[in-house]
């Protein structure tokens, strides 16, 4: 095995577990989410701690999902912190949009 397939296989298990883990993510951030929806909270801080975890997996297409469903409750309580959460969203997983020239 060549540095370049030693590299490429590293890099492929990374990847995977990452996989793994952003399942796992919305695994468990479902049910957290789903209850504050139902249950109409209005806990700002407990939307936000949410809003920030999920950003860290809003690349994954469930981890989004969610992320956008809690955005949409928590825009009836504060629409300038939810303008804030999609910011910061398309600051981390829209870079290559926003980076391309004119």
């Amino acid at each position: 095995m060549n540095d370049y397939d030693a590299l490429f296989q590293s890099v492929s298990t990374i990847a995977k577990e990452m996989q793994s883990l952003q399942t796992l993510a919305v695994t468990q951030y479902t049910p957290v989410v789903e209850a504050i929806i139902a249950s109409r909270s209005r806990d700002v801080r407990h939307i936000e701690h949410t809003l920030d975890g999920l950003l860290d997996f809003a690349c994954h297409p469930a981890g989004l999902q969610l992320f956008k469903s809690l955005c949409r409750h928590y825009y009836h309580i504060d629409p300038t912190a939810t303008v804030d959460y999609i910011n910061a969203y398309r600051e981390m997983w829209d870079a290559e949009e926003t980076e391309r020239p004119a």
